[in-house]
């Protein structure tokens, strides 16, 4: 939260004109907080990371590995598609990323440990019970000190449709810290969360949304510290600082700022006709929110990431399960409302990264906490699978345009070296960061310190 002071009240408010709360480190000034920045540099990579979890657990057959040589009980139910990669195919609900795979990498061979719902590759053991995020957050910063911008976040789809349900959370805490401080959580816009504070001036909530009051605030105390001579003689951290109040963080959370081009580009909503979802499926609201809003959080995660955002975590709020029970659709039917609207966003996100020459600096990474059995079950659908899963990776300077690793005949275990979920924290983790530098750094723990500088990347994609 920032603080705002009359200078003219004391000779101390003239020295501390503005102080930083939550959104900055332990009451840090400003300034002060903007010279941190600056030696951190060597250590944090000019990088951003965009988590799509895609919840419930995806699975391998009808998204990035159909098998279609397999018996029909087993190959995807959804046929295949020809790619861009000569040889590959992907499940036949992915034609626009089809076209793109030479753009990304795809793992064959990647294994989460367990059938379990829960959120484990991005909040596990292997980031010791914290979302990757906050792990950054630790080293990087809560916010950005030139505007304000949270460093960590999750977007749910609540932050881009007050109408959508709550996320679910029974399964594992976005949000979560593990070891960490509470401070480096996930700022998480539009959940109501604890966290909403960080984003607010010490003015009600009311005249927060009030664009025009606050910026009438914020040119009220601008006139007052050059009427009173305080703006002479500030360092150059110290006039950055004051040019920064909010400097655009209203603006990045509103998408519709956007060229309408662009917001159609991305818009996942008139892909499924929420009228067809049929109400059999007791997850069908789900169903709805996902294809109404999965393009507006990929549009709103690139808006961050380009502002300073440095870990987005983006959920699809358990639409993934597709186990054909009283709960959850077939495979087939499933995909239909899941898989369309995933195509469309995440190519819809590729190709605007592309053109704006942001794909050495943002990296994305999509995939669930496990795959689906290899035996289509009784009823049309697939069963929890701990044993292979789906992963995708685009951008970051990593090596793209490959599939890594290759599964067992019937789609069900790895049939090269695993790729793990520590493999993927630490490839993260290593394109945020130069470790060399991050193991100088004092104050952290031991345990933390051995996921940050744990050297198991994905040995294919460095």
């Amino acid at each position: 939260m920032l603080d705002f002071i009359d200078p003219s009240s004391s000779p101390r408010n003239r020295r501390s004109f503005l102080r930083v709360g939550s959104l900055g480190l332990g009451g840090m000034t400003l300034p002060g907080l903007l010279q941190a920045q600056e030696e951190l540099k060597p250590m944090v990579k000019d990088r951003s990371v965009v988590f799509v979890f895609m919840h419930g657990g995806p699975s391998q057959f009808e998204t990035f590995d159909p098998k279609m040589e397999a018996p029909s009980t087993i190959r995807s139910v959804t046929g295949e598609i020809p790619t861009s990669i000569p040889g590959i195919s992907f499940g036949s609900t992915f034609p626009r990323l089809a076209q793109l795979a030479h753009k990304f990498s795809v793992v064959r061979s990647f294994t989460t440990g367990t059938g379990a719902h829960d959120i484990k590759p991005i909040v596990g053991k292997n980031s010791l019970g914290a979302n990757i995020g906050s792990l950054y957050a630790r080293v990087a910063g809560n916010s950005v000190p030139e505007s304000g911008m949270p460093k960590n976040l999750a977007l749910y789809p609540k932050a881009v449709d007050e109408s959508a349900m709550p996320a679910i959370l029974k399964f594992g805490d976005f949000s979560s810290t593990g070891p960490l401080s509470r401070i480096y959580a996930p700022f998480a816009p539009g959940s109501g969360g604890e966290l909403q504070g960080d984003m607010k001036l010490h003015l009600s909530q009311q005249r927060l949304e009030d664009r025009r009051t606050l910026l009438d605030r914020l040119d009220a105390t601008k006139a007052a510290f050059y009427d009173h001579g305080i703006a002479e003689g500030m360092t150059r951290f110290q006039q950055q600082a004051f040019d920064t109040i909010l400097g655009g963080i209203v603006e990045a959370f509103d998408i519709t700022k956007e060229d309408p081009r662009t917001i159609a580009r991305y818009d996942t909503a008139p892909l499924v006709n929420p009228g067809s979802i049929r109400k059999k499926w007791n997850n069908h609201e789900r169903y709805r929110d996902h294809s109404q809003t999965l393009g507006k959080l990929m549009l709103l995660s690139r808006r961050l990431c380009e502002r300073g955002a440095g870990f987005v975590t983006v959920t699809t709020n358990f639409v993934w399960d597709m186990h054909a029970d009283r709960n959850n659709a077939t495979v087939s039917e499933g995909m239909g409302y899941v898989g369309a609207p995933f195509d469309h966003a995440i190519s819809a996100f590729i190709e605007d990264v592309e053109a704006r020459g942001l794909s050495e600096k943002i990296l994305l990474v999509c995939c669930g906490e496990m795959g689906r059995t290899p035996k289509i079950n009784k009823n049309g659908g697939r069963d929890h699978w701990g044993r292979l899963a789906p992963l995708m990776m685009y951008g970051g300077g990593l090596k793209m345009g490959q599939v890594v690793g290759k599964s067992s005949r019937d789609g069900g275990e790895p049939a090269s070296e695993p790729v793990t979920m520590d493999h993927l924290t630490s490839t993260i983790l290593h394109t945020l960061f130069d470790i060399g530098q991050v193991r100088l750094l004092d104050g952290i723990s031991n345990e933390v310190m051995q996921v940050l500088t744990a050297n198991r990347p994905i040995s294919s994609l460095i």
